[in-house]
């Protein structure tokens, strides 16, 4: 009798726990939703009500997000344009095609490649950083000394980071669009004799505007989701340094989640 009434009971768990998730899930939606109007509230009217974001608090976030990213992402984008171009020259040379490797890489590099490494790489960077930032000024009770002081959270700390994030994350999706290029030009030049100013001659009449602008088009809704994200789970955070260490980890593995199945969602619509 009680293994039958375990064997009723597994299902039951498993739709209580579903349940659970799925109601956390449209909270922490909920939260973010939240946050993000109350961001724009602050950016548009805070200067009306004398509580204005602050300009060096945004410069020093771009700082963090963009400048002090440029050479990890140069390294990554540089290889990544190289890998296209070795796998796109490999593919097509069993056509005898492998002169149209520049059309390939062009598209595949803007459209995709780029904005979704660098998404991918400021998520793990800045955005568990601000994750982590957050979550120890909360279970240290600066949040509410903030408060208490008069000083909205979500204008002091959370708005200068989505500003930051969403001007700094399109320039570097647009640097990776250029040194992914200049890595696949490089190996082109190499592999096939072409000559750089040619691959950029033939790089520039196979790309359209619209393609650069998918890319950062991308970007822009990427930056949202990393800030989001990050400051949902920073939020979030019970249980001390432990806390810290588990919602961090959580705000990576939620952004890339997120990153990519926009990233999918985003290709899909504007390739109807």
């Amino acid at each position: 009798m009680s293994a039958q009434s375990s064997t009723h009971s597994a299902p039951l768990r498993w739709i209580s726990r579903l349940g659970e998730a799925t109601v956390h899930g449209v909270t922490e939606l909920g939260f973010a939703s939240v946050l993000l109007g109350q961001s724009l509230f602050w950016l548009l009217l805070g200067r009306q009500r004398r509580q204005p974001v602050r300009l060096s608090a945004m410069a020093a976030q771009a700082m963090e997000i963009g400048i002090l990213a440029l050479p990890i992402v140069s390294v990554l984008a540089l290889t990544i344009g190289a890998m296209l171009a070795i796998q796109g020259i490999y593919t097509l040379r069993m056509f005898g095609a492998e002169s149209r490797v520049t059309l390939g890489v062009a598209l595949s590099v803007t459209r995709e490649f780029s904005p979704l490494i660098t998404g991918i790489l400021v998520a793990g960077r800045s955005g568990s950083a601000l994750a982590a930032r957050l979550g120890t000024m909360k279970i240290s009770q600066e949040v509410d000394a903030l408060t208490v002081m008069g000083i909205n959270p979500v204008r002091y700390l959370v708005a200068p980071a989505l500003v930051a994030t969403v001007v700094m994350l399109p320039l570097l999706t647009l640097w990776a669009d250029l040194v992914a290029l200049l890595g696949a030009g490089l190996y082109a030049s190499v592999e096939l004799g072409i000559s750089l100013s040619a691959f950029a001659q033939d790089t520039l009449a196979a790309l359209h505007p619209n393609d650069l602008l998918h890319g950062l088009g991308k970007a822009l809704l990427f930056a949202v989701l990393i800030v989001m994200v990050g400051v949902v789970n920073g939020a979030m955070v019970t249980g001390g340094a432990e806390g810290v260490g588990r919602m961090t980890t959580r705000s990576v593995v939620h952004g890339i989640a997120a990153i990519v199945i926009t990233d999918m969602l985003f290709a899909f619509v504007l390739t109807r």
